[in-house]
């Protein structure tokens, strides 16, 4: 039962349950209210064949199995303690313009506070937020699936030594990570690597991986693969590299700024384990339509006269790559559409597909919501492998934000994981002045 002296009254707002229907149940033993107004607005979304509409299906649901338990408009205990309730009646808050859905929600929450209730507005609205603030409601964005970006898991670390010590090392294939460093034992994650460097400098510096299985850092070799005229530019891609040619890892997630090299590395792989190794089936690559998942319907043409519009940065990157080994690389790309080694797909229709043996590219991770992460994650199938990019600083959703994006969730969640890998790209490669613009705009 709620201890009303204690218990904290939430007011969710819709963007919330339509980021994670989950969210009803994410408050503990405190009291959730859902105003009408949000089921109303609920239901505009529930016939959508994308993930707002699976989501607003999958909170009616929910709603329903409690209903079964008693009445929402008296409130019914969660499995946590708390109390879910529906409530109608709102404040007119004078100053607001009447028959706003917003507006009527922060009525809900006004009428609650006045009622001496410990109120807070939940939202991922900034702009409902600053509202609530204004009338002295405390808010609050859903922070049940952020992480704290500053501190995000980079994939790898970075030991000074001096030069007789990298010659040293160099000649051990694997070393012990207490012998290169005690503060390492216990704390590298599977797939982690380490940088040993002389004086801050790549210069003549070595690359460790760590086998968490065996409890050792294997040393990489010293000259990787050109892939269709690309090699690595930095140890950082370097790192991408051997992550994203490994097919014991299942999961790759690149992280980095415009230019460090995250769609290019990935396509390169992506091509070479197709076409050259026949590791894999076809390259599937995907990006977010439009915030939140959106249809693609109204453009015109076909799916594919579509698709073009969005994939525009994917065949530049196609476009550069095979131009390395093709007189007409544009012809090359139409037929590998063609026999389906690549396919473009929006990741409006993936719901619902199991994935086989295919290398499965996904760009602009970033401006997916971590439910919608989960679901594409759980559509591989058997044999298929999973790269994820994006730079969580450039966000289209504007309900995501650097550390609620899907993308570092991920990251955070899957540390550790054997099956996973991640290195987060801090150096653009692009061009000097895409690097400065990067740092400096």
């Amino acid at each position: 039962m709620i201890d009303s002296a204690k218990a904290k009254t939430f007011v969710i707002d819709t963007n919330v349950l339509l980021h994670n229907p989950n969210a009803l149940f994410a408050f503990a033993d405190n009291h959730v209210v859902i105003p009408m107004m949000v089921l109303e607005e609920l239901d505009k979304f529930k016939s959508a064949n994308n993930e707002l509409g699976q989501n607003s299906r999958e909170v009616a649901r929910a709603l329903d199995r409690l209903r079964q338990k008693g009445s929402l408009r008296d409130g019914i205990p969660t499995p946590q303690g708390g109390l879910v309730q529906v409530l109608l009646p709102f404040d007119e808050i004078a100053g607001m313009l009447p028959g706003v859905n917003d507006n009527r929600i922060l009525g809900c929450a006004n009428m609650l506070k006045r009622e001496g209730k410990n109120v807070f507005f939940i939202s991922k609205d900034i702009n409902a937020r600053v509202k609530a603030d204004a009338l002295g409601i405390p808010s609050q964005d859903f922070e049940n699936q952020k992480v704290n970006v500053d501190e995000l898991y980079t994939g790898w670390v970075a030991l000074d030594a001096d030069e007789a010590r990298i010659k040293e090392l160099s000649r051990h294939p694997t070393i012990r990570p207490g012998e290169l460093d005690g503060a390492l034992v216990d704390k590298l994650s599977s797939n982690q690597f380490v940088l040993v460097r002389e004086a801050g400098s790549e210069e003549g510096s070595i690359l460790f991986n760590f086998d968490a299985d065996n409890g050792v850092l294997q040393r990489l070799e010293e000259d990787p693969p050109i892939l269709f005229g690309v090699a690595p530019r930095s140890q950082e891609q370097r790192m991408a590299f051997e992550l994203l040619l490994d097919d014991r890892i299942k999961m790759v997630t690149l992280v980095g700024q415009a230019g460090t090299g995250k769609t290019l590395l990935a396509l390169a792989c992506g091509l070479a384990k197709v076409i050259h190794d026949e590791r894999f089936k076809k390259l599937l690559v995907s990006r977010p339509i439009m915030p939140l998942g959106q249809d693609i319907g109204y453009l015109p043409g076909t799916k594919d006269d579509k698709l073009s519009h969005w994939m525009g940065p994917i065949f530049d990157n196609l476009h550069f790559l095979l131009a390395s080994e093709e007189r007409d690389p544009d012809e090359v790309i139409k037929r590998l559409i063609e026999e389906e080694s690549i396919t473009l797909e929006a990741l409006t229709y993936i719901r619902g597909r199991s994935i086989s043996k295919q290398y499965v590219v996904v760009d602009e991770a970033q401006n997916l919501t971590p439910h919608e992460i989960k679901t594409i994650i759980s559509r591989a199938g058997h044999d298929t492998k999973i790269v994820l990019t994006g730079d969580p600083h450039q966000i289209d959703n504007p309900y995501l934000d650097a550390s609620s994006n899907g993308l570092t969730y991920v990251v955070e969640r899957m540390r550790g994981q054997p099956l996973a890998g991640h290195v987060t790209l801090t150096k653009s490669e692009r061009s000097e002045l895409a690097g400065i613009a990067a740092n400096l705009l």
